[in-house]
């Protein structure tokens, strides 16, 4: 399943009028996670790496709930924090610049 799916099931999308927002949304959560210093596998994507990028999607597609931000949030601070520090999904040469 492409990971746009995932994250339309996530956000129970049926429709492909929002595809465009959300492949945005899929590329602005894979930069940050790399901006973080996580390398994310392609194929397959771990589910914990699908996880985050749906948390995030959730987080910021439409119109926040304001009941639901700070929970999405902290979640995917903390699900970002975790991978950064996972040896499996960072490449220590990457992150503090040696080659």
């Amino acid at each position: 399943m492409a990971i746009i799916d995932d994250v339309k099931m996530a956000l129970r999308v049926s429709t492909t009028a929002y595809d465009d927002e959300l492949n945005d949304l899929i590329e602005s959560a894979k930069k940050d996670l790399e901006i973080a210093g996580v390398v994310i596998p392609e194929d397959p994507m771990p589910k914990v790496v699908t996880t985050a990028i749906k948390t995030y999607c959730k987080l910021n597609f439409g119109t926040p709930n304001p009941a639901n931000f700070d929970y999405l949030k902290k979640s995917y601070d903390e699900q970002k924090a975790q991978l950064g520090m996972s040896s499996g999904f960072t490449d220590y040469s990457m992150v503090h610049g040696n080659e």
